[in-house]
């Protein structure tokens, strides 16, 4: 245990960071400019100022990528990171539950405890990103309560076994079950059980994917999915994978751990569970949401799912932010540009949810 000197001292020291961050980000955009330096355009593309700002805030405080730590600590320090963009966002309630025997919290919006709507709202049923192997509640508490609030719906946010401890398929199953309870619970959770979504970001992406497919062939109720740059074959074999592995946050070395450590030896990375694109598509598979980032390695296999989706017939909306990078949906408390797109991608749940309905 740290001595309590040295926690006030982190403590303080996260403050100040916070501070600087979100200072430097509420600047003009042409005073951003300036800090940032030339643009930086790629594949047809333009880097968002803020973000190219802040990637060579990192630079030059040299702050290292959790993949460079021993796993305990790399997923302190992601923690960490998240926080600094995180911001203080408001919510109705929170409250933390078991969902079987994993963590989880359930977010209500003001809308329901305000009392102004009595009827069962729409659930969406959240799994975190992190490669497998980081990620938890906290990490993905700001976007789930923005999720929630602006969408108008309770947002179940459910943990999974992380790797290396726990490799392929713990993350999977523990994903199934996860969406098998809420299904079971919904109306106890005050939710419509024919308006349930499923949905992630990265690799939270990839299980809401997988659960998806086995709800349609199960014939589990679900209204929609949405996948946030969602990870969807583990071969990785894109052009972007290579275009955009280093400089952008999510590195070919941080992707090349988490596949080792998720994967045993021997796994097939084409199997349907790991790698959502190379499954057989069953009928009924619930309209979806496929978001992505253009300066993100993982954008071209995302676009290719959601491609293969709409070919067999799903209802499929596909929406690139291009001045993008991996790991934008957390990006809720400083900036302007991540902000309005995950507020953006926050509007289409909530319209996709007012009016669909399983029959």
């Amino acid at each position: 245990m740290s001595h309590p000197l040295m926690r006030r001292v982190t403590g303080a020291r996260a403050v100040l960071e916070k501070a600087l961050l979100r200072g430097v980000l509420a600047l003009p955009d042409g005073v951003q400019r300036r800090l940032a330096g030339a643009p930086v355009r790629l594949d047809g593309q333009q880097l968002a100022t803020e973000t190219q700002l802040t990637l060579r805030l990192q630079r030059l405080a040299r702050v290292p990528g959790a993949e460079t730590m021993p796993v305990l600590e790399g997923r302190r320090a992601m923690l960490h990171h998240t926080r600094l963009v995180a911001g203080r966002q408001p919510i109705g309630a929170v409250r933390d539950l078991r969902v079987g025997d994993r963590p989880s919290r359930l977010y209500t919006p003001s809308v329901a405890e305000e009392g102004a709507q009595r009827q069962p709202l729409p659930l969406l049923v959240f799994f975190h990103g992190g490669g497998f192997m980081y990620g938890d509640l906290d990490s993905h508490d700001a976007p789930c309560r923005v999720l929630a609030e602006r969408a108008g719906v309770r947002v179940l946010a459910v943990t999974y076994r992380l790797a290396p401890e726990s490799p392929f398929p713990a993350a999977y199953d523990d994903a199934l079950a996860a969406y098998a309870w809420a299904v079971e619970h919904a109306e106890s959770l005050g939710c419509d059980p024919t308006r349930m979504a499923v949905g992630g970001d990265s690799a939270g992406g990839n299980l809401a994917a997988g659960v998806a497919l086995e709800a349609a062939r199960r014939g589990w109720p679900l209204a929609f999915q949405l996948l946030v740059y969602p990870m969807t074959d583990a071969e990785h074999d894109t052009r972007s994978y290579t275009m955009f592995d280093e400089g952008f946050y999510l590195t070919r070395d941080f992707m090349r751990l988490a596949t080792d450590s998720y994967n045993p030896p021997g796994q097939d990375l084409r199997d349907p569970r790991l790698s959502p694109f190379h499954a057989e598509l069953p009928a009924g598979l619930a309209p979806a949401y496929v978001a992505t980032a253009g300066f993100d390695p993982l954008r071209d296999e995302g676009e290719a799912y959601a491609r293969r989706l709409s070919e067999a017939g799903v209802d499929v909306t596909l929406q690139r932010f291009p001045d993008q990078i991996h790991g934008f949906l957390q990006i809720v408390g400083v900036g302007r540009r991540s902000r309005a797109a995950v507020a953006e991608i926050a509007d289409t749940l909530r319209d996709a949810l007012a009016s669909t309905r399983i029959s």
